[in-house]
């Protein structure tokens, strides 16, 4: 016998924070014989599970139990199971309360089971938290949801405070909503509950829930500060810096660091320097004839922290190295010098003439040894000349 008003109030809680779900609910009898429980009520706020029995019994068994066959029970003296607060079981996959009367062979069970078009949730959920204070969900339209299916999320931090859906989608090419971006997120010490659901013209969408430890997906930024002083007696360096910024964790001791230490001439070079769990280490295989550059990333260690690394700081270099500058200045130098020599050498091989440009030195006279032209020409001038008279005779007959 079928209970309709069974399990009613279990999404109560969700119809009054998020878009109404879509679900088929049951209660059924274990045996033939109609059951003396009724009316079951199931506060998912409180997690509480309520029922009224016409006979007086002296103890109960309830029983909670997802698909993946997870469950919890516990026994009680009245019609009122409280469940742990940390019990974060998702409905997407259906859940099933049983109520038992030990010894008595009676039992009342109640299941909720999700409504909609098969596939046509989303799929590959996930988030991640990053600069401290940003929080980017992510997901894949269902592989059968209809193509004019729309998704929308709604998140809660925890049960104490207000729902909230998204104010800023991530849309596709077809501008279906696609993901999410969250501000001024901060980390609390219980599990987020997030629910995507969807709306078509065509079918029911079914939803999609999930509890997230938001820890657990920050992405920690980069250790701040990073500094270096190295000495020479005794030769070593001191390297110091800050934990990264969380918006949940102030103490210093839930990070462990990982050192990267690279020579520069030799970038395969790499020390494996051991992870520290304080905000300082020495570094003593220092070659001040080296050049070196340096990195630092944290993840958490027992704390509530993300133990995945996180980004790496920005590298650093300390140490003198090898003085490449002088070698490079006196080749440039060199190398200048000769350019210049050749290309005033083709120029005055081109256009100019060494005559032109180094023309003979004159020597002095020697009026002893020596005439010019001038004084060639002035004695030829000056040479007597020699008359010569012409006499004529005429002879007549």
């Amino acid at each position: 016998m079928f209970d309709t008003l069974g399990l009613i109030c279990m999404i109560l809680w969700y119809m009054m924070l998020f878009h109404p779900l879509h679900a088929d609910i049951q209660c059924m009898e274990l045996d033939a014989k109609e059951s003396p429980i009724t009316n079951v009520n199931v506060d998912w706020r409180k997690m509480e599970l309520s029922w009224e029995s016409s006979r007086n019994f002296t103890g109960y068994k309830c029983i909670i139990m997802d698909r993946d066959m997870e469950y919890i029970e516990t026994e009680v003296d009245s019609p009122l199971c409280s469940f742990p607060a940390e019990l974060n079981m998702p409905l997407h996959k259906g859940v099933t309360f049983t109520i038992e009367v030990p010894n008595k062979n009676i039992s009342k069970q109640c299941n909720f089971l999700p409504g909609g078009m098969n596939g046509s949730a989303i799929e590959n959920f996930s988030c991640m938290i990053y600069n401290i204070f940003f929080m980017n969900c992510t997901w894949q339209a269902g592989r059968d949801a209809p193509a004019d299916t729309q998704y929308f999320l709604y998140w809660q931090k925890s049960r104490d405070e207000e729902e909230r859906e998204c104010e800023l989608y991530i849309k596709d090419e077809n501008y279906r909503n696609m993901g999410c971006i969250f501000q001024n997120v901060s980390i609390g010490i219980e599990k987020a509950y997030f629910l995507v659901n969807g709306s078509s013209k065509d079918s029911l969408i079914q939803f999609y829930d999930e509890y997230i430890d938001l820890y657990k997906i920050e992405i920690l930024t980069a250790p701040l500060n990073v500094t270096v002083h190295c000495t020479r007696n005794p030769m070593g360096c001191i390297i110091t810096w800050h934990p990264p910024p969380t918006s949940h964790v102030e103490n210093r001791k839930c990070f462990q660091y990982e050192i990267s230490i690279q020579n520069k001439d030799e970038p395969k070079e790499e020390k494996k320097l051991p992870r520290v769990r304080n905000d300082s280490y020495e570094f003593q295989n220092y070659n001040e004839k080296k050049r070196y550059t340096l990195k630092i990333r944290a993840r958490g260690k027992n704390c509530l922290v993300s133990s995945n690394w996180g980004e790496w700081s920005e590298p650093i270099e300390f140490g003198q190295g090898k003085d490449y500058f002088v070698f490079v200045m006196l080749f440039l130098i060199a190398l200048g010098t000769i350019s210049v020599t050749l290309l005033l050498y083709c120029l005055f091989k081109r256009y100019c003439s060494f005559k032109n440009i180094f023309p003979p030195i004159p020597q002095p006279r020697d009026k002893f040894n020596a005439l010019t032209d001038e004084d060639i020409q002035t004695e030829y001038v000056n040479l007597p000349t020699k008359c010569h008279t012409e006499e004529i005779t005429t002879a007549e007959e």
